[in-house]
């Protein structure tokens, strides 16, 4: 453990909203021993400093389920592992209950020391009670002011923000900067008559945090040993890795690290073709060969889910030289994979997991939501902590726990990506965002699903507007292959109100007030976050009520355009992107156009939103299908992004390969 017993600066609890108040479990079949114990301990609580309220009680083994699912303030718990190998057991089998449900809980062993040091009659080895417990505590010992300062310093060390703290202090210190950023802690603004007024918008800690990378006190992003490792460190723990990194630009840099890590230089890759951009990226960055994996359409919804398991085992099977898998789970609509079959399947063929958890960093600390990607054994994890929990835009964490890590090579393939210049509120932001779910993780997200129960409900008390279980979301390829739903992600059938989904999302910002998170023809979807208030909640739900009170009759309503079928490469996307190319019309009389692009080899990405799935990536070939299918998307009333294409004088343009003049005199 190596734990260091020291109490952190506990000068912001006095900031708190409510008083802290933290509560630990001894659990134990006898009665006297715990009666006794729990009152020394809360005696010596009551004589101590007890900034974090630490608050004793007893409660029978059988009664231990109940009070991790109901306590949201219960922290840490004391297990009595009686005096011998049968007490033992039942403390292990306990421990392991215990982190099941609440992952991020301390839990201690009370057990006879004699009996302990004689592993081999036990369960397991000191070794294997060090894994499962924080510490242990002889029963005949009996020192409780040792045992409150133990508890009190774990519960302490879960609950400090090493560098959010350090960045606090060094604000306070109110030193002169000379040095970058310019702004000098917003000094350059502040008495401006002309940007004066951006510096009182946007407050002065977010100036005088902004700080540059010669603060040696901060520890160093790209090189971290003090602060931001602990932080780091601290961070693994909570999400369950071996090892965690800060990013402050995102996941999309999350991604590419990993897959430069694992195929800088080349190397085939089977990925979803749903995936985010920042894969396909990754993909031309580093000469990857991708074996691209189509998702599933749900046909009434136009949403696509994940890929089927089969056909990624049959990808894995066909393609013994790959070297990475990427999955997305959960998708952008909340679906997430079963993923511990694959990835098992993948381990076994040698080829390492990378899971886009972008959605999804709030899964690791509630049982309904669990197992995570970690917990299934991927061996690189992304996440997006700023789009559930409570991070700055930017934030994110890589994950990671494969055995066969290289840290010196990470590292530098992270500096190749990282900014030298980050930004420390993102950092404290990460630190913050770690605690705030190590501390309270489950209790905000109990709040979160109680609120997505109730909003269900509501919206289905309509009779116009309907929330989508994982049932309707589940398209029928997918039926056996024990896709789960992120309840967090809330969709919403709005066929009957008479609207599009692009109108009834302009409709609740423009008259109620409401910015909803995506849309397609015919659905909404809502994410209920750590944000999340009661009072959010009812404004939602007056607006569905209200909406449904007078639908839209509608002659025709649309349905959704089905993606293309994923033509093959004539080269490596990079060849393709880093190529000679030139620009060919996409609309010029329809029929010439097709003819003049059929055939050709697209250099860019080109991808539609919604549904934000390419249909064209670099050295794929252009079908007809294809044409025929971006055509008709610039031809609809409802106005589609389509990343990708270019534009000259508002004609739309595909970036192609040349052709050279022998391949001309051949055709």
């Amino acid at each position: 453990m190596g734990l260091e017993l020291k109490m952190p600066d506990l000068g912001n609890l006095s900031e708190s909203v409510q008083p802290l108040e933290c509560r630990v479990a001894l659990v134990s079949a006898d009665r006297t021993l715990a009666g006794d114990w729990v009152n020394a301990l809360n005696t010596t609580a009551a004589q101590h400093e007890n900034p974090y309220g630490v608050r004793f009680e007893a409660v029978t083994p059988a009664g231990v389920e109940h009070l991790l699912r109901e306590e949201d303030r219960l922290q840490a718990l004391i297990v009595d592992g009686g005096s011998d190998a049968q007490g033992l057991a039942a403390a292990e089998a306990l421990a392991d209950l215990i982190h099941g449900l609440r992952s991020e809980l301390n839990i201690f062993l009370i057990t006879h020391g004699a009996f302990a040091g004689a592993a081999p009659q036990s369960t397991g080895s000191i070794a294997t009670l060090r894994q499962r417990f924080d510490e242990l505590f002889d029963r005949r010992e009996g020192n409780f002011n040792h045992m409150f300062r133990l508890v009190q310093a774990f519960i302490a060390r879960r609950a400090s923000t090493p560098f959010a703290d350090t960045l606090k202090e060094y604000v306070f210190s109110a030193r002169d900067a000379w040095h970058t950023p310019g702004h000098s802690g917003g000094d350059s603004l502040r008495n401006s008559p002309w940007v004066g007024d951006f510096y009182r918008f946007m407050g002065e800690h977010v100036f005088n945090t902004d700080l540059s990378v010669s603060v040696q006190v901060l520890d160093s992003l790209l090189e971290p040993h003090s602060v931001i490792q602990e932080a780091q460190d601290l961070a693994a723990q909570a999400f369950g890795a071996q090892h965690t990194f800060f990013l402050t630009n995102g996941t999309s840099t999350a991604n590419k690290v990993v897959i430069q890590q694992i195929l800088g230089g080349g190397g085939k890759i089977i990925v979803d073709q749903a995936c985010h951009k920042s894969v396909h990226h990754a993909i031309v960055m580093n000469r990857c060969e991708p074996v691209y994996l189509k998702s599933v359409l749900h046909p009434e919804f136009g949403i696509y889910g994940p890929v089927r398991r089969s056909d990624i085992e049959a990808a894995l099977d066909e393609h013994s030289d790959a070297r990475l898998l990427v999955i997305t789970s959960c998708t952008y609509d909340g679906l997430r994979y079963d993923l511990r079959p694959i990835i098992d399947y993948a381990h076994e063929r040698g080829v390492k997991v990378l899971v886009d958890e972008a959605w999804y960093a709030h899964g690791y600390f509630h049982p309904e939501l669990r197992p995570t990607a970690l917990e299934c054994g991927a061996d690189y994890v992304t996440q997006s902590t700023h789009k559930m929990l409570s991070a700055f835009s930017q934030a994110s964490m890589i994950h990671v726990q494969d055995p066969d890590f290289d840290d010196h090579r990470f590292r530098e393939n992270l500096n190749m990506h990282a900014s030298t210049s980050p930004q420390y509120a993102m950092i404290a932001s990460l630190d913050v965002a770690r605690k705030q779910m190590a501390m309270e993780g489950y209790g905000r997200l109990k709040q979160c699903l109680q609120m997505v129960e109730t909003l269900r409900r509501a919206v289905d008390e309509t009779g116009v507007f309907r929330a989508l279980t994982r049932e309707d979301l589940i398209a029928e390829p997918l039926g056996g292959d024990n896709i789960r739903l992120d309840p967090t992600k809330v969709t919403i059938d709005i066929s009957a109100s008479g609207y599009s989904g692009k109108e009834m999302q302009i409709k609740l910002f423009d008259q109620y007030g409401i910015q909803v998170e995506k849309t397609t023809y015919n659905t909404i979807t809502v994410l209920v976050t750590l944000g999340s208030t009661e009072s959010k909640l009812l404004r939602l739900i007056h607006a569905f009520k209200q909406l449904a009170r007078n639908p839209r009759k509608r002659a025709h309503v649309g349905s959704p355009r089905r993606l293309p079928e994923f033509t093959h490469f004539n080269c490596l996307p990079a060849d393709a992107y880093f190529a000679e190319t030139e620009e060919l019309p996409l609309m010029d009389n329809g029929a010439v156009a097709a003819q003049d692009l059929i055939g050709r080899t697209s250099a860019d990405e080109i991808v539609p939103y919604p549904p934000g799935i390419p249909v064209l990536v670099p050295g794929q070939e252009i079908s007809a299908q294809i044409v025929q299918y971006l055509q008709q998307l610039l031809q609809g009333q409802t106005a589609t992004e389509i990343h990708g294409l270019i534009f000259r004088s508002d004609e739309p343009l595909l970036r192609v390969v040349r052709e050279t003049r022998e391949k001309k005199r051949e055709e």
